[in-house]
């Protein structure tokens, strides 16, 4: 192979005056470059290699977690105990039911909803700044009261309704001024339904500065009842219940009744008209999780199979083809879906008999119509099959948990190849001090050389100098 020879300087004026003859920098630094070339080149390889698998793992981690996250729906029995309530005149009350309701069906009559109190005071011509007087009063609300004081800074209705609102425990009494033709009304409303929730209001003070606007079952002149401290009144079956809210939770075991409307009369009974409320296994939800569990394990496969691929159009290969760590992951992860579980049923005892199958790519398909005649006909063998101790979700869980755990097979090979990784720095580190240490000793020898050549173009020079001083030998023709 031809190199480019060394520049030397010519024979000039500036050599003859001991100019520089080799550009050391230059051909110290081309040296040094060809020297380290191979090594840089492997480290590189090495450290791309090395990155690009350490990506691959975080890839395969993230794709394990998401799918680890879908089993929480599928992984508990009480998630194939889900309920469903429905109310055929939602304008009376809807319903919802948890795991382990009454199933069945309820004749629901309301004949009275629970309601807040409402009290509107006579009209003040003032507005809100006319006076009100001072003094203590205490206001209650249920089993719990307390006190403002109004004096001569406060005490107009404005500053009575402030001092209301911003008063320390206060249980839930709110105060509003209502500007009507015959003047301001202050308006005090209850945050609190049910009868025993009223509103009372008692000056303390021993004297009667606040007189015209106290209010209690028995002094109701200076206000006006809109609105009852009253209890719902309703009955399930025949058996009257009250409830000093419209969200009833103690009548029916595990459904929740929302109270809306009372019901109407029934003309021809002389009764109230009654709703249904019916409560039963909710299928769909089950399915509906179990559908997300098959789409949430596709994505997975999705999302890690180009890690062991070979595309053979581009010829390339994915990050992790042939690794250990992802075969050894994969084949975990079949071997708990496609093993079988002892469910107490010969019948529904592995995902495929329930529906969940294998398609060629790797991912699954679900039947829904086969998965639910399944839990239709034995819905504990069905629950046990994903929820038990040794169901598909708690395989899938202890194992994923164990190949992302500490010590696990995935936290071990991410150690290795940090430890892979830190190894080529510190090559990368060592190489960089050794190829220091070339250019200084290169620099030093051809500097050496450079001074000695130097010197003998100098010597150079000066013989042709004195050569051509001599006197030229005269030859006859």
């Amino acid at each position: 192979m031809a190199t480019s020879p060394v520049s030397i300087a010519s024979n000039s004026s500036a050599a003859a005056a001991g100019g520089s003859v080799i550009d050391v920098n230059s051909l110290v630094s081309q040296l040094v470059t060809a020297s380290r070339a191979g090594q840089d080149a492997n480290i590189s390889k090495q450290t791309q290699a090395t990155t690009t698998q350490i990506s691959a793992l975080g890839t395969l981690k993230g794709a394990l977690s998401t799918f680890q996250d879908s089993l929480s729906t599928i992984d508990t029995p009480s998630a194939f105990n889900a309920q469903s309530a429905t109310s055929s005149n939602p304008a009376v009350f809807t319903a919802t039911a948890g795991a382990g309701s009454s199933q069945g069906s309820y004749s629901v009559t309301v004949s009275q909803l629970a309601s807040a109190q409402q009290l509107v005071s006579g009209a003040f011509a003032g507005g809100g700044l006319d006076r009100v007087g001072t003094g203590t009063l205490q206001l209650s609300l249920g089993g719990n009261s307390f006190n403002i004081n109004l004096t001569d800074a406060n005490n107009t209705l404005a500053g009575l309704a402030s001092a209301i609102n911003t008063a320390t425990g206060n249980p839930g009494i709110s105060a509003s001024i209502l500007t009507g033709t015959d003047g301001a009304h202050l308006v005090l409303q209850s945050a609190q339904t049910g009868g025993n929730n009223a509103i009372k209001l008692t000056e303390t003070d021993g004297g009667n500065g606040l007189a015209g606007i106290t209010y209690d079952p028995n002094n109701t002149a200076h206000y006006t009842e809109n609105s009852k401290a009253q209890d719902a009144q309703f009955s399930i079956s025949g058996i009257a219940h009250t409830s000093s809210s419209n969200v009833v939770t103690d009548a029916l075991n595990g459904v929740t009744l929302t109270l809306t409307g009372v019901s109407a009369a029934d003309a021809t009974a002389g009764t109230l008209a009654s709703s249904q409320l019916n409560v039963a296994n909710d299928t769909q939800t089950i399915i509906t999780n179990v559908s997300a569990f098959v789409d949430a394990y596709n994505e997975m496969v999705k999302a890690i199979k180009p890690l062991g691929s070979y595309d053979q159009t581009t010829h390339t290969a994915g990050a992790m083809l042939g690794d250990a760590t992802l075969q050894g992951v994969q084949n975990d992860l079949r071997s708990a879906l496609y093993g079988m579980v002892n469910t107490g049923s010969s019948t529904y005892n592995s995902l495929a008999s329930v529906g969940i199958t294998t398609k060629s790519d790797g991912t699954l398909q679900f039947n829904q119509i086969k998965f639910q005649t399944a839990l239709t006909s034995n819905p504990t063998a069905v629950s046990s099959l994903f929820s038990s101790s040794t169901g598909v979700a708690a395989q899938l869980n202890t194992r994923i948990t164990n190949e992302l755990g500490a010590g696990g097979v995935i936290d071990s090979r991410s150690k290795t190849l940090i430890k892979h990784e830190d190894a080529l720095t510190d090559q990368t580190n060592k190489l960089n001090d050794q190829m220091a240490a070339l250019s200084a000793t290169l620099t030093q020898q051809y500097s050496h050389l450079n001074t000695l050549l130097s010197s003998l173009q100098s010597m150079s020079a000066y013989l042709s100098q004195q050569f051509s001083a001599l006197p030229k030998v005269q030859t006859s023709n």
